[in-house]
């Protein structure tokens, strides 16, 4: 079970900390705002009042015992600096710190922040690649050209198998899994058959699956 540290608890912050307990994970979270606070009904590991800019909270909390600590303040630049600075200061072993500012992200990196969460910006870029092929019902980025698509099966292949298809040469993607009544099922032979009641789990670049599913 992995132990993790969620501060400031606005909307990313509390969601951040409840899908973190619903994965199984010990979490602690924390905010100035007593009303924030009081006003959070779900069940947690730990809620509690503070300054993280006060390092003796810190010290209190003792950080170190995380596995990650999560700076979710992303509308009050100046105090997510202070936290990520005294954060490493007193021994986090990984600081994640949000923001939607790429300025304000190379002074976190700068300052101590180990890694950075854009939420607004990658939601947006999700919704319009999902939104601009009709076709796509999730995806996951690896790299900026790399990604992993949710893709309805394209009519041209219903019937056919990867082999018959030569989807590797052809298309210049992988095919992972297909998905039937919301269960993913690995694909690991040549001769699986494409049908029409599955989505697919396909890897590749971004640009040549966005083509094969946008002729449906």
């Amino acid at each position: 079970m992995k132990n993790m540290l969620v501060i400031g608890l606005g909307r990313f912050g509390q969601q951040l900390a409840k899908s973190f307990m619903e994965l199984g994970c010990d979490v602690m979270a924390i905010d100035s705002d007593e009303k924030i606070v009081n006003g959070i009904s779900w069940p947690i590991t730990r809620l509690q009042i503070g300054d993280c800019t006060d390092e003796l909270v810190l010290k209190q909390i003792g950080v170190s015992n995380f596995d990650c600590c999560f700076v979710c303040m992303g509308q009050h630049f100046q105090t997510a600096l202070e936290i990520s600075s005294l954060l490493k200061e007193n021994g986090a072993k990984r600081v994640v710190a949000k923001t939607d500012n790429e300025r304000h992200a190379k002074l976190l990196i700068k300052i101590g922040a180990d890694e950075i969460v854009f939420p607004e910006r990658d939601m947006a870029k999700r919704t319009a690649v999902k939104f601009n092929a009709g076709n796509i019902f999730e995806y996951f980025e690896l790299t900026p050209e790399y990604s992993v698509f949710e893709i309805k099966t394209p009519t041209a292949w219903l019937g056919k198998t990867v082999i018959a298809l030569n989807i590797r040469a052809k298309y210049g993607i992988n095919i992972i899994a297909a998905k039937k009544k919301g269960r993913f099922v690995p694909i690991t032979s040549g001769d699986f058959t494409f049908t029409a009641d599955e989505h697919l789990l396909v890897a590749g670049e971004k640009k040549n699956i966005i083509k094969i599913s946008e002729r449906g």
